[in-house]
């Protein structure tokens, strides 16, 4: 009897030392978290959405293999940005204009901060689309929105915007519930995830090069770097970094896999074709019921709301630390007037345009992506000749097989890039 005691205060002593080394190594991690999860989730964009929702109208889910290549590209392509950051403690443009100089700096902010703009209006468009869903009008709503996302960043600092921009990342799951309960068949689902199927008319490979596209972008690179900067993550922390990248580019790619999956489970069996992630919405009630309906458009709000925020944020970090101003979050406006000013004015820029009465979005969206997809191969080059620049890195620059697997992406992704420009122009 007392051999059985003493057996079992040892499990009990053993069960709350591994509970307390779990909940510790949890809270480390979670005090390390962020940027990563942050730059891939705000991907799912109004614009992203649209093009995963399309995607599984049009062609089913013939297309879901795809999001598996997809998601190791984004791994790489991040990783390295978050291992530049806590190595140099600078951001991508401040090495861009140290390395390459202050002409091709500036040249470079000029066509990202158009860009960026196309983007952010896009994303205000978002806002109004998706609150139509529920009655608002867009002079009410985008007005209240330009608003929010404005006080959000302006009157906060890293932490408390880090912590909310957190918690809208935890409101995609409204797009995998959603998925649930559109129904589907999950063998057949299975089937189309892990064998890919080709084809090769026009139409299929636009779209394949579109869900390439929408998922890696220029501005993604400066935000993470940025953002790892501002948060004050050192050398040391890189193993929580890389996590937090790896976690977020599976994230937003499970978020896609089932705003795809949804749409073609019910739009395409059905026989519907959309235009807009709003169609999709609204398509959606009618076979999947009102639940799934609005929890796709609430997705969209949200995802819209959270894009508006951090687009002209990364263009006011980049911009600002290209040209050596100040550039933080835990600074006040007056302490960093470019970076705020900066950031209040693309606001305005972006919510007024929507308000403006027959706005060209799809011109704007469209020339925006152009511009993206000329921008990228750029962006991606410069990343890997700083990442192997010793002078910078030390001893963690790429080795041998990370720069082949690096290069081998990096030139996929260049192709694919400079496709999307000539479907779009053609």
């Amino acid at each position: 009897m007392p051999g059985k005691r003493f057996l079992s205060a040892i499990r009990e002593r053993f069960f709350l030392l591994s509970n307390r080394k779990f909940w510790k190594s949890l809270g480390i991690l979670l005090a390390f978290i962020g940027p990563g999860i942050i730059t891939s989730n705000v991907d799912n964009d109004a614009g992203g959405i649209t093009t995963y929702s399309l995607a599984g109208a049009e062609y089913g889910l013939s297309l879901l293999w795809l999001l598996i290549p997809i998601t190791g590209a984004l791994i790489i392509i991040q990783e390295m940005g978050a291992r530049m950051g806590v190595v140099s403690g600078k951001g991508l443009s401040d090495l861009i204009r140290e390395r390459f100089g202050a002409r091709v700096t500036f040249y470079l902010m000029i066509v990202l901060l158009l860009t960026n703009l196309g983007n952010t209006i896009a994303e205000f468009a978002g806002i109004a689309a998706s609150m139509e869903i529920f009655g608002f009008s867009k002079y009410f709503s985008v007005t209240i929105g330009a608003a929010f996302v404005w006080w959000l960043v302006v009157k906060g600092n890293y932490k408390s915007v880090e912590k909310i921009f957190l918690t809208a990342c935890l409101f995609y799951l409204s797009y995998i519930i959603s998925g649930f309960m559109g129904k589907p068949d999950w063998e057949e689902v299975r089937r189309a995830t892990l064998n890919p199927s080709l084809r090769f008319d026009a139409g299929y490979l636009t779209m394949a090069i579109g869900l390439v596209g929408t998922t890696i972008a220029p501005w993604m690179q400066f935000y993470l770097q940025s953002s790892v900067v501002d948060k004050g993550l050192k050398v040391e922390d890189y193993p929580y970094a890389r996590l937090d990248v790896v976690i977020g580019s599976v994230m937003v790619n499970v978020v896609a896999f089932f705003i795809v999956m949804l749409c073609a489970v019910t739009l395409f069996q059905g026989g519907i074709r959309i235009e807009t992630a709003r169609d999709a919405a609204l398509a959606l009630e009618p076979m999947a019921g009102k639940y799934c309906s609005g929890l796709f458009a609430f997705g969209l709000l949200n995802a819209s709301l959270f894009a508006a925020s951090i687009l002209p944020l990364s263009t006011a970090y980049t911009i600002c630390e290209a040209f050596g101003w100040e550039s933080s979050l835990n600074r006040k406006f007056l302490e960093a007037p470019q970076f705020y000013g900066l950031y209040s004015i693309i606001i305005i820029i972006g919510a007024g345009i929507i308000l403006l009465p027959n706005v060209p979005l799809i011109p704007i969206m469209y020339y925006s992506q152009v511009i993206n997809g000329l921008l990228l191969p750029f962006i991606l080059i410069i990343m890997l000749l700083l990442i192997n620049d010793e002078k910078i890195m030390g001893r963690h620059t790429n080795g041998r097989v990370m720069n082949l697997i690096s290069w081998a992406t990096v030139a996929v992704l260049i192709m694919l890039s400079l496709a999307t420009v000539a479907a779009a122009l053609l």
